[in-house]
């Protein structure tokens, strides 16, 4: 595979042994559709971002930020660890389906599990969409051109169930973004087909969305009302420098599993005081809490005057720091 490639992409690969950790490569979001043979265009999943390290017999799935997976998908672990490489890392996005469609709602009760038998017994199937190569038998290949690094991914990696390599197309933008939103996808990753693998935000790969989403901390709730159980919605905001910046209330979305979970863990790291800087002052009737979970909510778009309009809960997120929530702006890396 690696003796395969022309003499000046071997150039580019450097020795080292299998990291520790790898920051991963994120999309920036823009509102421009494009069409270009230098560009490729991939699904949008709407799941949870993992990066597989393994090195010899020890695997490791990692969140993006860094909290270790092995125990809420055992089985990717497992498929893994059968892989011929026995060095690499990979980064991918790990599903759940609901009919054709990705579904983070539905993977939302596997996140979050730590013992792998409670993880298996939920009966929800993942599997692990492979979109790109860091680390082959010892070379990093980051260096590489991205279209070489997928040749790499999918010459080493035998793509069974759970493993699924993710396919793309090239210099169509357009028409892959209008079939996505055609066929009620999330949108579509837009990748510079020479760009290297950079650990951080990138307008090298872009976010083309069909739906407005993002994720949002959450600062308050407020009573239920009527037969309402645990909550009646939640108060959301984003960070802007040190500034908790608040973006509105959310009240659809849930079911009554939801609502109940999200009140016992709100009710535990209740607050005497407002998370939010900049905010809605102090209604009555709400909880504040300590700003420590994220969620992803979807929305219509944003108002004049910084809120959020038809703000629907999706779920939460374990995967993201929530000093990292910041408001996604098009075309502008953070």
């Amino acid at each position: 595979m690696i003796d395969e490639l022309p003499e000046e992409m071997r150039a580019l690969l450097r020795e080292e042994p299998v990291p520790d950790w790898a920051p991963p490569m994120l999309a920036t979001l823009t509102e421009k559709r494009f069409s270009d043979p230098q560009w490729i265009f991939e699904t949008k999943f709407d799941g949870e971002r993992c990066l597989a390290f393994r090195d010899g017999d020890r695997v490791r799935l990692r969140s993006r930020n860094r909290h270790l997976l092995n125990g809420t998908y055992p089985e990717l672990v497992d498929a893994l660890g059968t892989q011929g490489p026995s060095r690499f890392v990979v980064d991918g996005e790990i599903v759940a389906f609901r009919g054709r469609h990705t579904s983070f709602a539905r993977l939302q009760a596997r996140m979050g599990i730590t013992d792998p038998q409670r993880a298996r017994a939920t009966g929800i199937a993942v599997f692990y969409y492979l979109f790109d190569l860091l680390h082959l038998e010892g070379k990093a290949v980051t260096a590489l051109p991205l279209i070489w690094r997928k040749q790499l991914l999918r010459d080493a990696f035998e793509f069974r169930d759970p493993l699924r390599y993710t396919p793309h197309r090239v210099k169509d933008g357009e028409e892959a973004y209008r079939a996505a939103c055609q066929h009620g996808d999330e949108g579509v990753i837009a990748k510079l087909a020479d760009a290297r693998y950079e650990g951080r935000r990138s307008l090298n790969w872009l976010k083309f969305k069909c739906v407005h989403d993002q994720e949002f901390v959450i600062g308050g709730y407020t009573e239920p009302n009527g037969s309402r159980v645990g909550l009646g919605a939640l108060l959301v905001g984003y960070y802007r420098g040190p500034d908790l910046v608040y973006a509105g209330k959310v009240g659809t979305g849930f079911d009554a599993a939801a609502l109940r979970s999200l009140h016992q863990r709100l009710s535990a790291i209740e607050s005497d005081t407002s998370p939010f800087t900049r905010g809605p002052g102090h209604p009555a009737g709400v909880h504040w809490v300590h700003p420590k979970l994220v969620a992803q909510v979807a929305f219509t778009e944003w108002t004049r005057d910084g809120k959020l309009r038809h703000p629907r809960y999706r779920g939460l997120r374990t995967d993201k720091n929530p000093t990292q929530v910041v408001r996604e702006t098009a075309d502008a890396p953070t």
